[in-house]
């Protein structure tokens, strides 16, 4: 493996965390889909 320069190890620690926002996202977006399938789907049928 190459050996990072300082300059390029700063700039990697300085960037934002795009990956972990993206899962975050991802994550959110189906717990709002289900919460949305079980509130029509499940919960308003019922009365």
């Amino acid at each position: 493996m190459d050996k990072l320069s300082e300059e390029d190890r700063r700039r990697i620690l300085e960037s934002p965390p795009i990956g972990t926002f993206a899962l975050m996202s991802m994550v959110i977006g189906g717990m709002v889909v289900a919460w949305l399938f079980l509130y029509y789907g499940v919960f308003l049928p019922r009365g």
